[in-house]
């Protein structure tokens, strides 16, 4: 992807159309406030933030994932988003599926230590939470399955791949690929006191223009219960969340269940009760009902990524924060917001992402929502940056004290 991000995607989808949290909670014990999400997605995809390169030594990988543990905590963040199984791989040793080649440049070569393992501790030992990041059906970002090492699930069972957009993706409408895909998350769940399960947003893929997803035998067998294809698809996805809930909840209870989708559900022009955007909706193109997720409180949170500025005419964020704050309300799932800190003094980014003080914005803004509980920066590579000043803005506006996350 260039500079290959989940988010990288989105944004190629939404082309054609163009923080933190709660008030200040009481402190405890006259250190710590309390209450707020402060996290950051730590990528490993295409080696976005860790490990820098492939083929480090086991030592060098654990310092640098420790280094950016250590960020966290000296830019008064809570939480680490860290992305564990970013291409039907791992990054613990999987009963299920291969290492993946992130760390040595090679799928299923050992790297001779345990990554979740050691990021759990390492977090946990320094008062931060560990969020365990998967992404449920993406097999790789490649349409060439004999590039997959020979074990693979995906070369074993083809049946279960689909080739879209120049990737693979496992079929979402298979029942044996959800029962698969969440085997090989749940691996990790009961391995590790991992605090939450988190998902980001590709569920079925963001659409390609004259290129069509081939679940037609598919749907065929096990849609014949809907009317149309695309509630079919919404169904699935449906399932994979509330099946992934119960059993989170069945092994570790305490561990929560959170989602990052993309900002926009749907556009008022297409559902009365969509946002007022004009935008790449997430339940017609990508076949997620995020909104629903939330009002039924199916997951312990949500992190739309609000990854607009103030005033963006296609998507502002000014407007999506009271709607989603609006969904959220009387709900039992707690509301983040994502954040494009990545955008902040990219000179490709608009005019407002050259004001250091766009984001320290966004954060103020948020704080007149009670729903809105915290926000999650994307990515670590951009914390450490830190370009034009702008996470120092927000930590000098915002994060004066540590604070714990929502309870």
């Amino acid at each position: 992807m260039g500079r290959l991000t989940r988010r990288a995607f989105a944004l190629a989808a939404l082309s054609a159309f163009t923080t933190t949290g709660a008030t200040a909670a009481p402190r405890q014990g006259g250190h710590r406030a309390s209450g707020e999400m402060r996290g950051m997605w730590l990528a490993t995809v295409a080696n976005r933030d860790w490990p820098s390169r492939t083929g480090l030594s086991a030592a060098a990988q654990r310092a640098e994932l420790i280094a950016w543990l250590d960020l966290a905590v000296r830019n008064k963040l809570n939480a680490v988003f860290f992305q564990v199984r970013p291409t039907a791989d791992a990054l613990w040793p999987s009963s299920y599926e291969p290492w993946s080649q992130v760390l040595t440049g090679t799928q299923g070569k050992a790297p001779g230590w345990d990554p979740l393992g050691t990021a759990v501790t390492e977090a946990h030992a320094r008062g931060l939470e560990l969020h365990a990041w998967f992404n449920p059906y993406r097999v790789a970002t490649h349409t060439d399955r004999t590039r997959l090492v020979a074990s693979h699930p995906a070369r074993k069972n083809p049946g279960w791949v689909v080739a879209y957009g120049g990737k693979l993706y496992y079929n979402p409408g298979l029942p044996k690929v959800r029962a698969f895909v969440q085997d090989a998350m749940m691996d990790a769940v009961k391995k590790y006191p991992v605090d939450a399960v988190h998902f980001d947003d590709y569920f079925y893929p963001y659409p390609v223009a004259g290129q069509t997803f081939d679940d037609e035998a598919a749907y065929d067998t096990y849609g014949g219960a809907f009317s149309t294809r695309a509630a079919w698809r919404r169904d699935n996805i449906d399932k994979l969340v509330l099946e992934t809930a119960a059993r989170i909840k069945s092994v570790r209870p305490g561990t929560q269940f959170g989602i990052s989708p993309f900002g926009v559900w749907r556009n008022a022009s297409s559902d009365s009760r969509g946002s007022d955007t004009r935008a790449l909706q997430s339940y017609d193109d990508i076949h997620a009902d995020t909104r629903k997720w939330v009002k039924e409180g199916w997951i312990d949170y949500v992190v739309p990524q609000l990854y607009w500025h103030i005033g963006n005419s296609a998507a502002d964020y000014a407007k999506l924060v009271p709607w989603w704050a609006e969904v959220a309300k009387g709900s039992r799932t707690r509301l983040y917001l994502g954040e494009a800190l990545y955008r902040a003094g990219d000179p490709a980014q608009a005019a407002a992402w050259q004001d250091a003080a766009e984001l320290s914005r966004h954060l103020t803004l948020a704080k007149k929502y009670p729903q809105a509980r915290g926000h999650v920066l994307f990515a670590a590579k951009d914390v450490k940056a830190n370009r034009i000043g702008a996470m120092a803005r927000v930590v000098a506006d915002h994060y004066k004290q540590p604070a714990k996350p929502p309870a």
